[in-house]
């Protein structure tokens, strides 16, 4: 069984910054691409950015210059530090892993369960 948890969400002004992480835990050989997408009230759930194994990053144009992805191999840990938040940041914040559990032939997408980002005054 493996498992995604997100952490660092929370309320922030406008113009200011927030760092999410995400850890993996449980029966992992490897973990391949991770990333995050987020999903606002009413929207439909977007990319936000994604990192490589080894650490080759994407972002979506709405985020890019203000947020940051990275990782940490060693601790089954994705980061996302956003800075210049907007009010229109504000969502729900999804991290995901495809991930190749021990003994599986091939990955498996896995989700964390989601944390609030609220950017208002």
């Amino acid at each position: 069984q493996v498992q995604l948890v997100e952490s660092g969400g929370g309320l922030v002004q406008p113009g200011g910054s927030l760092r999410l992480s995400c850890a993996a835990s449980g029966s992992i050989f490897s973990i391949y691409a991770m990333g995050w997408y987020r999903q606002a009230p009413g929207k439909q759930r977007e990319l936000v950015a994604t990192i490589t194994s080894d650490s080759k990053p994407n972002y979506a144009d709405s985020v890019k210059g203000r947020f940051t992805i990275s990782r940490d191999n060693a601790k089954n840990t994705v980061y996302l530090q956003m800075n210049s938040l907007k009010s229109e940041d504000t969502a729900v914040y999804y991290c995901f892993g495809d991930v190749q559990a021990m003994g599986a032939m091939s990955t498996y997408t896995y989700w964390g369960q989601g944390t609030q980002v609220t950017v208002s005054s």
